[in-house]
């Protein structure tokens, strides 16, 4: 029985409850058949239990980032002793010996995400600064679609800011360009500065948290360029290292869009360096509406292309030479080429991941082992987790291996099939062997597709219908001709060549968008999905990897997983009344259900879109701002939600008044226990005033029949480094909330420091 494979789990299943089945045993005796037969199915799977070790590492870096609480460095390290010594103890049996390993690896897990943000702590900008005299050695250079650039500072100096509370890095959007300023240059800058933003929504996506493990202190803008400052001297070593292959980084890009301008430049280069910054909002929607918004964004499909392509290029040439072709490792320069690529694409987490996979995948051919498995898969997420464990949170990790991970078990299984039914290449014609290539690309796109749909549908709440056709397109142009033209780019821009590959490549590029555009525009392409639930992601997830990793016939309940997920899907609760960090934005349901702005909001359309792609309503942010449902004059607004009076209080002499009368009552910009005390305003059962907004940052407020409660981004923050916690003391954290906007956020000065657009998570900069 311990042997057993896949198709007899069940038998040893019946074969253990008729053995341990007695008339009458009672509870305890069942509680026997029941561990018997869960060790014995465990045994049987022995072979696929290092595939769970990423997973179990993976639940305690999200217990780390979902305590409230910043867990005490001798807590993590009791727990982790404790579940070494418990592992250590046990070593016969199969329950117990499995159930102690695995709380190991979620030890490891909880303590290497607690290790990992001690050691990138650095000082986070304590307050909004409206002007600042920033002195620094520039680190990175993004352009944007616009005139200016996005510049990543490593500070030297703030002028007027003691040393210790200098950031380590700023991140500032100018709105020119600074020509001649390279990475690893000194310069100075004038800039508006504030701590990294906080969500828009309670529960939304948190900048700040990203920030912290960037080593990003502060974001802000600068209506003006850099300037070189020669006094600061050079930068340190490390710095002038990275900005080496930060210049080389900048000038493949320069040349890409020298030879080939436009659109397809700025798509090419994002494709050689991993800088969509000049991809327009246009381009940027269409590629996403139509489902190719990976191939903007450099992951597994452009690193295995450029790898592989160079893996086959140098193989075929050896091949002339048979006697250097069987000792040269091609595997070995393969991954190097691919290491290349990692270095000037970003390194984001998207390529890391890639790039481990391809090296393991390379390193299974030099040791002649299976270069596809889902042992391989694990190992790189295993290795991504422990080394960048935030990289669990960040979406295009998540999708990446939910994609890799289902198209692996699905190889699996039709390998399996094909040995059973004893069949192999050499039972298929030419013509079955074109259909069967065009149904692997459909097939694996709707593996990949139905695998990221619920992740999609959480981080970017929608979906795209025709996402099989789009690839079905797409992908190939990208496979056949762009990436490989990009590739002898690389190789023919020392020699000043590359204006022939990128004609080529641009050709692609050019198909390419046109198929994303038609695809973008037929009816009903993209579906708006209101937010779900995290418990349903998680179920679905669960549900998944029990489908995935186990091969015996108990992996079917995986499917009650996904189903519970499905179920719960649709049960989020949402928000009756949003009140944005500052007041100035107020949004209530008062428009048939809808999400309505009061008027007096100004600027806050960067929040106002976030919270209807929340909601899953597609209308335009300007529709949403006309103030249908509310009633206003110059002192304030009153509407109607669910039978309840509300009132938007914007100056004192209309306080009284919405006091008596209003059920809820939001006065962003007063203090309401400042004028005549909180007991003579007894008439609202919620009230959200300027002390409030100050403390709790932006304010959710559910009604639901008789019951209403509010939630905030502070209270779901917790007490964590990246939400203010460990700055400095609560004290000076108080008075700073006195001169800061509630929040401390960026926009409107750069709303993508607060987006959610943002997840290629780079890793340049979060091990120093």
């Amino acid at each position: 029985m311990i042997g057993a494979g896949v198709n007899d789990g069940g038998v040893v299943v019946a074969k253990l409850a008729m053995l341990w089945w007695r008339p009458g045993i009672g509870a305890i005796g069942e509680a026997g058949v029941a561990v018997a037969v869960i060790a014995a199915a465990l045994d049987g799977e022995r072979h696929r239990w290092f595939l769970w070790v990423p997973v179990l590492v993976g639940v305690g870096i999200g217990v780390y980032f979902a305590l409230p609480v910043e867990p005490n460095p001798v807590v993590v390290v009791a727990t982790l002793i404790g579940a070494v010594v418990a592992a250590a103890g046990v070593h016969r049996g199969t329950l117990l010996f499995a159930l102690t390993r695995a709380v190991l690896a979620v030890a490891v897990g909880f303590a290497i995400a607690k290790a990992r943000t001690e050691w990138v702590r650095a000082t986070v900008l304590a307050a909004v600064m409206e002007t600042a005299d920033v002195t620094g050695h520039v680190e990175l250079i993004e352009p944007t679609d616009g005139r200016g650039q996005r510049i990543t500072l490593r500070v030297v100096a703030i002028a007027g800011v003691a040393p210790e509370a200098v950031p380590r890095r700023v991140r500032i959007r100018t709105q020119v360009a600074r020509p001649g300023i390279s990475p690893g240059d000194p310069v100075r800058v004038r800039a508006r500065l504030s701590p990294p933003g906080e969500p828009v929504l309670p529960g939304g996506y948190d900048f700040g948290r990203r920030a912290w493990y960037l080593g990003i202190g502060a974001v802000g803008f600068s209506y003006r360029g850099l300037e070189p400052d020669p006094t600061l001297g050079p930068a340190p070593a490390v710095l002038q290292a990275a900005a080496a292959i930060e210049r080389v980084r900048a000038a493949i890009g320069t040349a890409v869009r020298a030879a080939l301008p436009g659109q397809s430049g700025a798509i090419a280069t994002a494709l050689l360096t991993g800088e969509r910054g000049a991809i327009t909002a246009e381009t940027d929607k269409v590629y996403r509406d139509s489902g190719l918004y990976h191939v903007l964004s450099i992951s597994g499909l452009h690193m295995t292309v450029m790898a592989g392509t160079l893996f086959l290029a140098v193989r075929a040439l050896l091949a002339a030479v048979p006697g250097v072709a069987l000792r040269f490792p091609v595997a070995v320069l393969a991954a190097i080429g691919a290491f290349g690529y990692l270095l000037i694409s970003g390194a984001a987490f998207a390529t890391l991941r890639s790039y481990v996979m391809i090296s393991i995948v390379f390193l299974a051919i030099v040791l002649e082992r299976p270069a596809l498995s889902m042992r391989n898969i694990a190992l790189a997420a295993l290795v991504v987790l422990l080394v960048w464990p935030e990289s669990l949170l960040d979406p295009g990790f998540q999708m990446s291996f939910a994609a890799v991970t289902a198209l692996i078990a699905s190889l699996e299984a039709w390998q399996e099939r094909e040995r059973r039914l004893g069949r192999g290449e050499r039972g298929y014609g030419p013509i079955s062997k074109m259909v069967r290539f065009v149904g692997s690309i459909v097939i694996s796109t709707l593996i990949a597709g139905v695998a990221v749909a619920p992740l999609a549908a959480y981080h970017f709440h929608a979906g795209q219908a025709y996402s099989v056709l789009g690839n079905l397109l797409g992908v190939p142009i990208c496979d056949l001709i762009v990436m490989p033209a990009l590739l002898a780019t690389l190789v023919a821009m020392p020699f000043g060549l590359e204006a022939y590959p990128l004609m080529v490549a641009g050709v692609g590029i050019d198909a390419m968008t046109a198929v994303a555009a038609w695809v973008a525009t037929l009816p009903g392409a993209v579906a708006a999905i209101p937010a779900i639930p995290l418990s349903a992601v998680l179920a679905i997830a669960a549900g998944g990897l029990w489908l995935a990793l186990w091969t015996a016939r108990w992996r079917a309940a995986g499917m009650l997983g996904i189903a519970v997920g499905l179920v719960l899907a649709p049960t989020l609760e949402r928000p009756a009344i949003i009140v944005g960090r500052d007041g100035a934005l107020i949004a209530a349901r008062v428009d048939g259900g809808l999400l309505s702005a009061a008027p007096g909001a100004g600027r806050r359309t960067f929040e106002l879109s976030r919270w209807l792609e929340h909601d899953g309503d597609r209308r335009a942010v300007a529709t949403a701002a006309e103030g249908r449902g509310f009633r206003c004059d110059s002192i304030g607004c009153t509407a109607t939600l669910a039978g309840r009076p509300i009132a938007i209080t914007r100056h004192p002499a209309a306080l009284p008044e919405d006091c008596a009368r209003a059920a809820i009552l939001i006065a962003p910009g007063l203090g309401v226990s400042g004028l005549g005390g909180a007991d003579q305003c007894h008439g609202p059962s919620i009230m959200v005033d300027r002390a409030a907004l100050r403390r709790g940052g932006v304010h959710a407020i559910y009604v639901g029949g008789a019951h209403v409660r509010i939630e905030t981004v502070t209270r779901l923050r917790g007490e964590r480094p990246w939400s203010g916690a460990g700055r400095g003391d609560r004290k000076g954290r108080k008075s700073v909330a006195q001169d800061a906007p509630a929040g401390g956020g960026s926009e409107p000065d750069d709303p993508a420091e607060t987006a959610g657009s943002e997840f290629d998570g780079a890793a340049r900069f979060g091990g120093d």
